[in-house]
C-alpha cells in the first residue's frame, strides 16, 4: 500500500516541478518584456525633450524605480516564500492580511516622508523645481502593499500568471503615457518640470491598472471570515522583523543599480555646479550622463535574461542535494552570464560614439558612457551571484556587499564629479559595483568561485573578446572614415559593427571551445551552432 502511495505521488511531484519551471519561464519572459520597454522608451523621451528634460525625469526616476522594485520583485519574492511554507488555506489568508497591514503602515510612512519631505529632498538634489515630481512619485508608495501581497500570494501558490500579466500591463500603460506626454511637451513647448511631473504620473496610472488584475484575489481574501489560530511564527512582531530582515535585503539588492543612480541624483549636478558650471549647463550635462541608463539596462537584459532561466534548475538541484548537478548548473549559470556581459560591454565601448549619435543625436559624453558600460560586467555578476545566494537562503553576505558598495559611492562620488566631471561619476559607479563583487566573492562558497576560475574559461573569454573588439573597431573606423558624417552613416556603422562583432565572437567561441555543450544549449541558436561545429569537424 505504501509503495503504491509513493508511486502515485511521483506524477504529482513531477507536475508541480514542471509547473514551477514553466511559471519561472513565464515570469522571466514577462520581466524581459518589461525591462526592454523600460530601457527603450527613454530613447524617444530624450530625443523629444532634450538633455535638460531628460535630466529632470532621471533625477526623480530612481525613487520610482526603487518603489517599483519593492512592489514587483523584492517583496513578492519574500511573501511567496512565506506563503509557500504554509499548508492551511485559512492560515495563508490570515498571514497575507497581516503582511498587507504591516506594509500599509510602512507605505503610509514612506508616502508621508516623500510627499511632505519633497522640498527637503529637492533642495538636497540642488533643484527645487523637482518638488512636484517627487510628490507625484510618492503616490507609488500607496500601491506597494496591494501589488506586493497580490503578486507574492500568487507566486507562493506557484501561479505566476497574475504577476506576469500585471507587470506587462503596468509597463505598457506607463510607457505609453510617458511617450504621449513627451510628444505633447515638445509640440506645446511645456516647461521641463511640467513635462516631468506628467511623465511621472504614468507610474500611478500603470499601478492602478496592475492592481485591477488582483481585484478578484482581494475579493476572495476579504470575502471570507477566517478564524484560524496563527502559530507564534506569524505574530505581528515576528512578521515585521522578517519583512525587514529578509524582505528588505531582497528588495535592496534588487534595486542595487537604482541606489547608485539615487546617489548620482544628489551629487552629480551639485558637483558640476561646484566645479564651475552654470545651473543650465550642469542640468544639460547631467542629462547627457543619464543617457547611460538605457544602455546599461539593455546590457543587463542581454547578460541576465538567458541565465535566469537556469535558476529553477539550480533551486531543484539544491533542494535535492545533488552536488554534481549543483556544480554543473552553477558553472553554466556563471559562464553564460559573464560571457554575455563581457561581450555586450566590449561591443558597446567599441561602438559607443556611433551608438551615442544614433540614439541621442550627438557624441557628447561618449567617454563617460563607455566607462559606465563597464558596470554591466560587475552588475550582471553581482545579480547572478546574489540569485544563487538567495537560492541557498544566504542574505547577510549580499546585504554587507550592498552596504559597502553604496557607501563607497556616497562618500566619494561628489568629489569625483568636482575633480573629473561626469567621467568621475561613471568611474565611481564601476568602482562601487567592483567593491560589492569583491565582498561577495570573498564570502561566497568555494564552488561559486571555482565556477568562474576553474579551467581556462577566463583566458578563452579574454582572447575571444579581444579579437572581437579589435576586428569590430577596425571595420567600424574604416567605415566611419569612408562615409559622410551624420546620423544615417552612424546607423550603418553601428549595424555593421554589431553584425561583425557577433559573428567574430561566435566564431572565436567555437574555435576556442569557450562553452560546453550544455552552455551552448542555454543560448538562443546554440543547438544550431553546435550542429554546424560538428559538421565542420567531420569535414
Amino acid at each position: 500500500m505504501r509503495k503504491q502511495a509513493a508511486t502515485s505521488s511521483h506524477p504529482k511531484r513531477h507536475r508541480q516541478s514542471r509547473g514551477l519551471v514553466n511559471g519561472a519561464l513565464l515570469l522571466s519572459f514577462a520581466a524581459l518584456i518589461a525591462k526592454v520597454l523600460s530601457a527603450f522608451y527613454r530613447i524617444p523621451l530624450q530625443n523629444l525633450v532634450g538633455n535638460t528634460g531628460f535630466y529632470v525625469y532621471q533625477q526623480v526616476y530612481p525613487l520610482y524605480g526603487i518603489a517599483m522594485t519593492f512592489a514587483l520583485s523584492g517583496l513578492p519574492v519574500f511573501i511567496s516564500k512565506l506563503i509557500a511554507e504554509i499548508d492551511e488555506v485559512a492560515v495563508r489568508r490570515q498571514v497575507a492580511k497581516r503582511v498587507l497591514s504591516i506594509l500599509a503602515v510602512f507605505s503610509g510612512c514612506l508616502f508621508g516622508l516623500l510627499f511632505f519631505g519633497a522640498p527637503v529632498i529637492a533642495t538636497a538634489m540642488g533643484d527645487r523645481g523637482l518638488i512636484p515630481l517627487i510628490q507625484v512619485v510618492s503616490g507609488m508608495a500607496l500601491f506597494m502593499p496591494g501589488l506586493a501581497v497580490g503578486r507574492g500570494f500568487a507566486q507562493g501558490l506557484f501561479d505566476m500568471r497574475p504577476t506576469a500579466i500585471s507587470q506587462v500591463v503596468e509597463q505598457v500603460l506607463r510607457v505609453a503615457i510617458i511617450i504621449v506626454v513627451a510628444w505633447l511637451a515638445a509640440s506645446q513647448h511645456w516647461i521641463v518640470y511640467r513635462m516631468g511631473a506628467w511623465a511621472m504620473s504614468g507610474a500611478l496610472f500603470g499601478a492602478v491598472a496592475a492592481l485591477i488584475v488582483f481585484v478578484p484575489f482581494y475579493q476572495q481574501l476579504f470575502g471570507q471570515q477566517d478564524q484560524a489560530v496563527l502559530p507564534k511564527d506569524y505574530d505581528w512582531l515576528v512578521l515585521a522583523r522578517r519583512l525587514l530582515r529578509e524582505g528588505g535585503t531582497i528588495c535592496l539588492f534588487a534595486a542595487v543599480v537604482l541606489l547608485l543612480q539615487l546617489v548620482d541624483s544628489f551629487t552629480v549636478k551639485r558637483g558640476l555646479v561646484s566645479a564651475g558650471m552654470t545651473q543650465a549647463g550642469a542640468k544639460s550635462l547631467k542629462g547627457v550622463y543619464d543617457r547611460a541608463q538605457p544602455l546599461i539596462q539593455l546590457g543587463l537584459v542581454v547578460a541576465t535574461s538567458f541565465s535566469a532561466t537556469l535558476l529553477p534548475t539550480l533551486s531543484a538541484a539544491l533542494n535535492g542535494r545533488r552536488e554534481k548537478a549543483v556544480q554543473t548548473t552553477l558553472t553554466t549559470l556563471i559562464h553564460v552570464s559573464v560571457a554575455l556581459s563581457v561581450t555586450a560591454t566590449a561591443g558597446l565601448i567599441v561602438l559607443m560614439p556611433m551608438i551615442n549619435l544614433v540614439l541621442f543625436g550627438s557624441m557628447t559624453g561618449s567617454m563617460a558612457l563607455a566607462i559606465y558600460c563597464l558596470s554591466i560586467v560587475f552588475a550582471s555578476l553581482i545579480s547572478t551571484y546574489n540569485s544563487i545566494l538567495q537560492s541557498m537562503n544566504q542574505y547577510r553576505l549580499s546585504l554587507t556587499a550592498l552596504l559597502a558598495g553604496v557607501l563607497a559611492k556616497a562618500l566619494f562620488n561628489y568629489q569625483a564629479v568636482v575633480s573629473f566631471g561626469i567621467n568621475g561619476a561613471s568611474w565611481m559607479t564601476v568602482i562601487s559595483l567592483f567593491v560589492m563583487l569583491v565582498v561577495i566573492w570573498l564570502g561566497s562558497p568555494a564552488e561559486m568561485r571555482e565556477a568562474l576560475t576553474g579551467g581556462r574559461f577566463v583566458r578563452k573569454l579574454g582572447l575571444a573578446t579581444m579579437v572581437m573588439a579589435v576586428i569590430t573597431g577596425f571595420i567600424a573606423n574604416q567605415l566611419q572614415v569612408s562615409l559622410e558624417p551624420g546620423r544615417i552613416a552612424a546607423i550603418l556603422v553601428t549595424l555593421v559593427g554589431v553584425i561583425v562583432g557577433v559573428i567574430t565572437f561566435v566564431g572565436m567561441a567555437l574555435w576556442t571551445r569557450l562553452f560546453s555543450t550544455r552552455e551552448w544549449l542555454t543560448l538562443p541558436g546554440g543547438k544550431r551552432l553546435l550542429k554546424i561545429m560538428v559538421q565542420f569537424e567531420n569535414n
